[in-house]
C-alpha cells in the first residue's frame, strides 16, 4: 500500500468523543513525524492537506474539498471505526472506559505491557480502555509498529489508541498513567547526574499531569531513580493528591518471594507478607521478619538466620544483574509483569492478612520514618485504587537499622533535587558508594 505523509498545523490535538481511533498528537508538524500505511496516492491541489473520515460501514477515505482537506480526525486502521458502548449487544454488560497513558511506550518494557493491558489481564474482562502511548520524537514510527500489532491482535476491549510526543495531549483526561520513559544510565554516569536529567522529565510530566488529567488519576512511576522521580512527579502536581503516586518496587518484592520459596523447597505462592522497604536501590530492605512461608513466620521456617540476613537481601538486590549476564538483556519481561502485579494490588481486594509493597508518600506513616519521601512500605487495598498503610508490622533492631539507611539515601537524594521539586537550592552528598541496582546501569 502506498504511503501518504500528512502536514498539519504546529498544534495538532484531535479528539473523537465516540470513536474507537488511533489518534496521533504532536506540537510538531506531523509531516515531520508520522507516516500511514493508511491511504491510497492523492492527488492534491499545492498545499492542501488531508485526513482521515470513516463511518462503521466505509474504508477511511481522504476527504478534501475546492482542494484543501476538511479539519477532521487521524486516524488508524480498525481504529478508526465509530462505536457505541452502551448500542453494542455484546458490551452491554461492560464497565465504562477508562483512560490509561503509558510513557516510554516503545520500549521493550511497555512492549510486553500494553498487550497485557489490552488483554484484560490487568483490569478485568468487562473493562473497555483507551490507551494513550507517549514517546519521544525519534520512536514515533516505533509507536506506530506498536498500534499496528495491537490492531493486529484483535483486543476486544481495547477501543481506542493514541499516539504522541506532548505529554500536554497525550496525559488529556487519563486515569492512570504508568510513566516508563527514562534515559538509561550510562557508563561513567553519576547517580545525581542521573537524578537531574531523568528528574526533569518527572517534573515535566508532573506538570501535564496536573493540568489535563483526571483529577484523581492513579501515577506508577517505573523509570530510574523510581523514588525520587516519583516524588519529583507529585511535586509538581498539586492538585492530584500525593497518596495517588506510586514507585514501583513490585519486582523487588517478586524477586524476594521467589528467593524465599528457593530456600524453603516451596511453590512461592505459599510465601505471603513480603516488604520491600526504603529505595529502589542497593539500600533496599527486604523485610524477612514479618515475611510468611505457609502462614508461618519465616525465621520458624528458614533455620539459617545467616543466610536470611546476608545471603538473602544480596540475592535479590543482584537478581537483575545475574539475569544480564545470562542473556544479554535486562529484565523487562518480569518488569511488566510487576507492574501488572502492582495495578492488580490496587484494584483487587488484598486478601485477608495479606499486604504488598510499593513506594508512596511518607506523609503520616505509623513507622516513623521522615515524611516528605517516596518509600517503599506495606500496603493494603480494598480494591478501589486506594490504599492504606499497614500498622500491625514488627519492627526489630536489625530491621529498624537497615531502614535507617536507606532513608538517609532517599533524603539525600531528595537534597539533590530540590530545584526540582519547588524546595529551594539543590546540593547532593550522595556519597562515593554507588547504590544503583547491578542491571540498571
Amino acid at each position: 500500500m502506498a504511503m501518504a505523509e500528512l502536514s498539519a498545523p504546529k498544534t495538532t490535538s484531535t479528539f473523537l468523543n465516540s470513536s474507537s481511533r488511533l489518534r496521533l498528537s504532536s506540537k510538531l508538524h506531523l509531516s515531520n513525524h508520522f507516516r500511514h500505511l493508511l491511504l491510497p496516492p492523492l492527488h492534491t491541489a499545492p498545499n492542501s492537506k488531508f485526513s482521515c473520515s470513516v463511518s462503521q460501514n466505509q474504508a477511511p477515505v481522504a476527504v478534501q474539498e475546492n482542494g484543501l482537506a476538511k479539519t477532521k480526525k487521524e486516524c488508524y486502521g480498525v481504529f478508526c471505526l465509530t462505536y457505541d458502548l452502551k448500542a453494542e449487544e455484546q458490551t452491554k454488560s461492560w464497565k465504562k472506559l477508562i483512560n490509561i497513558a503509558v510513557s516510554g511506550a516503545a520500549g521493550m518494557i511497555s512492549n510486553h505491557l500494553l498487550f497485557k493491558l489490552a488483554s484484560g489481564a490487568v483490569f478485568g474482562p468487562d473493562q473497555p480502555i483507551a490507551l494513550k502511548l507517549l514517546g519521544s520524537e525519534r520512536s514515533i514510527q516505533a509507536l506506530e509498529g506498536v498500534a499496528m500489532e495491537l490492531e493486529d491482535s484483535l483486543f476486544p476491549l481495547l477501543r481506542e489508541v493514541d499516539i504522541g510526543t506532548d505529554p500536554y495531549e497525550v496525559f488529556q483526561d487519563v486515569e492512570w498513567a504508568i510513566l516508563i520513559g527514562a534515559k538509561p544510565r550510562g557508563p561513567g554516569m553519576e547517580r545525581a547526574d542521573l537524578l537531574d536529567i531523568n528528574g526533569q522529565i518527572f517534573a515535566e510530566q508532573g506538570k501535564a499531569l496536573n493540568k489535563v488529567a483526571s483529577p484523581d488519576v492513579k501515577v506508577l512511576v517505573v523509570g530510574n531513580p523510581c523514588n525520587t522521580n516519583a516524588l519529583i512527579c507529585l511535586k509538581n502536581a498539586p492538585n492530584i493528591p500525593a497518596k495517588n503516586f506510586h514507585a514501583l518496587t513490585r519486582l523487588d518484592e517478586n524477586r524476594a518471594k521467589c528467593q524465599l520459596a528457593l530456600k524453603a523447597g516451596v511453590f512461592y505462592d505459599k510465601v505471603s507478607n513480603m516488604t520491600i522497604w526504603g529505595n529502589h536501590s542497593t539500600t533496599q530492605v527486604p523485610d524477612f521478619l514479618n515475611a510468611k512461608i505457609n502462614g508461618l513466620p519465616v525465621k520458624e521456617v528458614i533455620t539459617d538466620h545467616k543466610w536470611l540476613e546476608e545471603g538473602f537481601t544480596e540475592s535479590v538486590q543482584k537478581r537483575g544483574g545475574l539475569l544480564i549476564q545470562k542473556w544479554g538483556r535486562s529484565s523487562a519481561a518480569s518488569t511488566a509483569v510487576s507492574i501488572v502485579d502492582a495495578i492488580k494490588s490496587l484494584v483487587t481486594p488484598t486478601p485477608e492478612g495479606d499486604w504488598f509493597s510499593t513506594g508512596v508518600y511518607t506523609d503520616g506513616n505509623p513507622y516513623g520514618i521522615e515524611e516528605g519521601l517516596v518509600f517503599s512500605m506495606p500496603c493494603r487495598s480494598k480494591g478501589d485504587g486506594d490504599y492504606e498503610l499497614v500498622k500491625d508490622v514488627e519492627i526489630d533492631d536489625y530491621l529498624r537499622k537497615r531502614i535507617a539507611k536507606s532513608e538517609a539515601e532517599l533524603l539525600a537524594e531528595k537534597r539533590c533535587v530540590a530545584h526540582l521539586t519547588g524546595e529551594g537550592i539543590a546540593y547532593c552528598d550522595l556519597g562515593p558508594v554507588d547504590t544503583m541496582l547491578p542491571g540498571e546501569v
